[in-house]
């Protein structure tokens, strides 16, 4: 599997993103520098966190308009798997290939800590290897991460099993405690209604090894690679 990770000024995730692709699930990876037009045949786009520009004007507002979005929209619209972690979830959301926005933090701080979401949906290409019920030990690192729509889009979403991950206790509970950033209905995760489109706010990449205090991300990327060689191979 090829896999683009693409990168904006700011952007501060990216080498954590390749790192995990490339050493730890085996994809071959690339990063693509913003004002490029190709993805180089990549099968895989991951938009990454950080702080793209600077988080000026709006969060993602401004890497919505890079040369290279244009090809990312193309890419996903051909039904192809695009995944937005953080700053990139922003970008997804700015550029319309996922609906709503993130909002700042309940608290108006930035906060960078661990959290528990509890998994919605297993039957995406992002999630098979988890089981629906799952609660992950996942990082997050945002001032704008509160996801908000409005309720007709909510409703869509909920009804049509778009919610992936939510914001929850250790032992999967849905209270305010833990929802760290205020998100609606304690959204930290949805795709498009195609599937192939994931945004979310935790950082996969940053728990993908026991070293770095935890693997629960690793089967998220180990997802994708399983189910582009079932494709492949059909």
């Amino acid at each position: 599997m090829k896999a683009a990770v693409i990168v904006f000024p700011g952007s501060n995730c990216d080498r954590d993103i390749i790192d995990v692709l490339g050493d730890v699930v085996g994809c071959s990876v690339t990063a693509i520098w913003h004002q490029d037009r190709s993805l180089q045949d990549a099968h895989l786009v991951i938009l990454p966190g950080g702080f793209s520009f600077g988080d000026y004007l709006r969060c993602g507002a401004i890497a919505r308009f890079s040369p290279i979005m244009e090809s990312v929209i193309s890419h996903a619209l051909a039904g192809n798997p695009v995944l937005g972690i953080c700053n990139g979830f922003q970008v997804l959301t700015e550029c319309g290939l996922l609906p709503g926005t993130l909002m700042p933090n309940k608290s108006l701080r930035f906060i960078c800590r661990d959290v528990h979401v509890r998994v919605e949906n297993s039957a995406t290409m992002f999630t098979t290897l988890f089981q629906k019920g799952q609660v992950l030990n996942l990082p997050i690192a945002h001032a704008d991460g509160g996801y908000y729509a409005e309720e007709e889009v909510l409703k869509e979403l909920e009804l049509k099993n778009r919610v992936i991950f939510r914001y929850c206790s250790a032992n999967g509970v849905l209270d305010e405690e833990n929802n760290p950033n205020g998100a609606r209905q304690h959204i930290a995760g949805i795709v498009n209604e195609e599937g192939n489109v994931l945004g979310m706010m935790p950082h996969p990449e940053r728990h993908s090894e026991d070293v770095l205090g935890g693997s629960d991300g690793r089967w998220l990327f180990e997802s994708l690679v399983a189910n582009w060689q079932r494709m492949v191979t059909r």
